[in-house]
């Protein structure tokens, strides 16, 4: 039998689209973040009625039959020592997220999810739910019929099928906003903004851009925040809209990340290396082994018997020479030079990790 080991390195997929490094402008308002006008996470707890017998089992999820005896309660019915065996009732969590600046009386989706052993959400209808804020206090109410997109079909000798997660789904506008944050963005006298990837030299950029338009209204504090001042005479909400569609080249540090789970591997275009030469090659090991009879001489009273026989060679790919990338050599002159040595991807990680080991990789590797 032929067994082939191949010793490779972890999988890569890498790309270089551009011979040299180029600029590309963005807008403020999407590579910051503005103080204040962020959404808000809400959660409730409810009920979920209605159910075709795929409801919480009561004697097992003991929070539904509590929270459906003190729901009949408040409706006038007392069920306190009633014996309750319905299955079309589910005790779920609700959670939504409230825009900024939402106005009261404006609909939000909200997402359902069952909590006890609730077979399936689909078609059952939530009962009104209040949804609370991180401060404890009510924000908006939910109620609707909930929708999973699921499918599931069970049969009588047990066989079932499924498609989706049937007990989690959405009620698309299905929550109302009953109280407003109150950020009042108008009277505010200086806006932050914070950068999604910090960094010095963009943080710059951004006030540069701002000043020019407007001269002496931003500052860099630190590599995160830029904060910026309205003009005399110009309100908040004006000016910031100004200032987010203004354009900034953003900057990024040299940087390889390598995702080897997957084999992905994403260079910056700052990815500089020293001079360094590289070489590479694939190592092939094969074991074949032929089993042999030993068949013992007549009248000998041996035992006819298997004797295992192996041979072991070694291949390693020839041909292949030394690859030697200049200093100050960029992204794509290093992938144009691994392409030349004709390595495949899986080796692709490990050149890169060991050209870093050696000190020539002018860049951080992170590892996924």
């Amino acid at each position: 039998m032929l067994r082939p080991v191949r010793l490779f390195s972890a999988v890569l997929v890498a790309a270089s689209l551009f011979a040299g490094p180029t600029l590309a402008a963005s807008r403020i308002k999407d590579i910051v973040e503005f103080e204040g006008v962020r959404e808000n996470m809400l959660v409730g707890y409810g009920i979920v009625v209605g159910l075709n017998g795929t409801g919480d089992s009561l004697r097992n999820a003991p929070f539904t039959r509590q929270s459906l005896e003190a729901m009949l309660e408040r409706l006038g019915v007392n069920t306190r020592d009633a014996n309750l065996n319905t299955k079309n009732v589910a005790a779920v969590m609700v959670t939504a997220r409230l825009p900024a600046f939402a106005a009261a009386g404006s609909p939000i989706d909200a997402t359902v999810s069952a909590m006890g052993d609730a077979k399936s959400l689909q078609g059952g209808t939530l009962l009104v739910t209040p949804l609370l804020g991180a401060d404890g206090e009510a924000y908006a109410v939910a109620q609707g019929t909930v929708q999973t997109g699921s499918v599931s079909a069970s049969g009588a000798s047990g066989s079932s099928i499924s498609k989706g997660v049937p007990t989690a789904g959405r009620i698309a506008g299905g929550a109302l906003v009953e109280r407003e944050l109150g950020f009042q963005l108008a009277s505010m006298g200086q806006m932050r903004m914070t950068l999604r990837n910090p960094d010095f030299t963009t943080a710059r950029r951004i006030a540069e851009a701002v000043n020019r338009a407007y001269p002496g209204t931003a500052y860099a504090q630190n590599p995160t925040v830029v904060a910026v001042r309205p003009p005399a005479g110009q309100d908040m909400t004006s000016f910031m809209a100004q200032v987010e569609n203004l354009s900034v080249n953003p900057d990024a540090p040299a940087k390889v990340v390598i995702d080897e789970v997957s084999g992905v591997i994403v260079m910056g275009e700052n990815v500089r290396i020293s001079t360094v030469a590289i070489a590479q090659g694939n190592l092939t090991i094969k074991v074949q082994e032929s089993p042999a009879v030993s068949q013992p001489a007549p009248f000998s009273r041996g035992e006819t018997a298997v004797v295992p026989q192996s041979e072991v060679s070694v291949e390693e790919e020839k041909g292949k020479q030394f690859l030697t990338v200049q200093s100050g050599a960029s992204l794509s002159n290093l992938v144009s030079g691994l392409n030349a040595l004709g390595v495949t991807p899986r080796d692709m990680i490990s050149i890169l990790q060991t050209i870093k080991a050696a000190g020539a990789l002018q860049a951080d590797i992170e590892v996924m």
